[in-house]
C-alpha cells in the first residue's frame, strides 16, 4: 500500500471515527452524570410527596434502568449505528439475554407483583424463604433485608413472590406463646396461679386482652401448661426471654416441680 493511499484512505478514517468515539465518549460521561442528576431530582420528589419506600426504591431502580438504555441508545447512533439496526441489535440481544436470562425476567415479574400486591413495605420485619429481617428495600430484581445481627440477606423478588411471606409487623401487637411443663404430683390450680401471677406482674404484658394460662396437654412424664400473653410488637423478645426465666424462678419458690426425662428400672426377684 502507497503511502499515497494511506493518507488519502487509512488517516481520514482513524480522523473521523476519533472524532466520533471521542464525541461519543464525551456524551457518555456527560450523560451519566444528566442521569445521576435527573435521579436525585425523582429521589427528592418522592421525598417530597412522601412516597412509600418500597415504591420510591422501586421506581427509582426502574427510571435508572431505562435512563441508561436511552443513553446507550444516543451514543450508539453518534457512533454511526442506523437507529433501525441499533433496534434490531437491541431485539436480538433482548431475547438472547432473555433465554439466557429467564430468572432475571421472573425477578423482575415478581418485583412488579410485590410492588403492587404489597404484601410489606420498606421497615416491615418479615420472614420468607427461611430467612427473617427487615425489608431495606426493593430493587427491581431482588429485596434486601437486614437482620437483627446486621446481617445483609438479599432475595430474588421472582423467590420471595411465589413464597409464604409472614409480616411480623402489619399489627402493632403480637401475641407470646409459652408452653411450660410441671410434674404430675404439682397441684394444676398453683400452677396456674404462679403462671399467671408472673405475667399480670410484667410491666409490658397487656392486661386487656388479658393473659391466658391452661393445662393444654397431658404428656407421658409432665402436665403441659399454655400460656399466651398479649405485648406491643417490639416488645416481644423482652417479654418473651422475661417470661422464660421469671416462671422458672417463681417455680422454684412454690416448690412446683419442673419435670426431666428419667428412666425407671424395675428389677424382679
Amino acid at each position: 500500500m502507497s503511502l499515497e493511499m494511506v493518507k488519502e484512505t487509512i488517516i481520514p478514517f482513524i480522523s473521523t471515527y476519533s472524532v466520533k468515539l471521542a464525541g461519543a465518549l464525551a456524551v457518555w460521561i456527560i450523560g451519566a452524570i444528566v442521569v445521576k442528576i435527573i435521579l436525585n431530582l425523582v429521589n427528592k420528589g418522592f421525598k417530597k410527596k412522601q412516597t412509600e419506600a418500597t415504591v420510591a426504591d422501586f421506581m427509582t431502580s426502574l427510571i435508572r434502568f431505562m435512563l441508561k438504555l436511552v443513553l446507550l441508545i444516543i451514543v450508539g447512533t453518534m457512533l454511526g449505528v442506523q437507529m433501525s439496526s441499533l433496534v434490531a441489535i437491541l431485539g436480538a440481544a433482548g431475547l438472547a439475554i432473555g433465554l439466557a436470562l429467564q430468572g432475571s425476567l421472573a425477578n423482575f415479574a415478581g418485583g412488579i407483583l410485590l410492588l403492587v400486591l404489597k404484601p410489606f413495605k420498606v421497615g416491615d420485619y418479615i420472614s420468607a424463604n427461611g430467612m427473617d429481617g427487615t425489608v431495606k428495600g426493593l430493587a427491581i430484581l431482588f429485596t434486601t433485608l437486614e437482620t437483627v445481627d446486621k446481617k445483609t440477606i438479599i432475595i430474588p423478588n421472582g423467590a420471595l413472590a411465589n413464597a409464604p411471606i409472614t409480616n411480623f409487623s402489619t399489627s402493632p401487637e403480637r401475641r407470646v406463646d409459652f408452653a411450660f411443663s410441671a410434674s404430675y404430683n404439682n397441684d394444676i390450680e398453683k400452677v396456674k396461679k404462679v403462671i399467671m401471677d408472673v405475667a399480670m406482674a410484667h410491666p409490658k404484658v397487656k392486661k386487656d386482652p388479658a393473659p391466658f394460662v391452661r393445662l393444654a396437654v397431658h404428656n407421658a412424664s409432665s402436665l403441659d401448661f399454655a400460656c399466651r400473653v398479649w405485648v406491643n410488637a417490639a416488645d416481644y423478645w423482652d417479654v418473651h426471654f422475661d417470661l422464660l426465666e421469671q416462671v422458672k424462678e417463681a417455680c422454684d419458690k412454690n416448690d412446683i416441680e419442673i419435670p426431666y426425662p428419667q428412666l425407671v428400672v424395675h428389677k424382679e426377684n
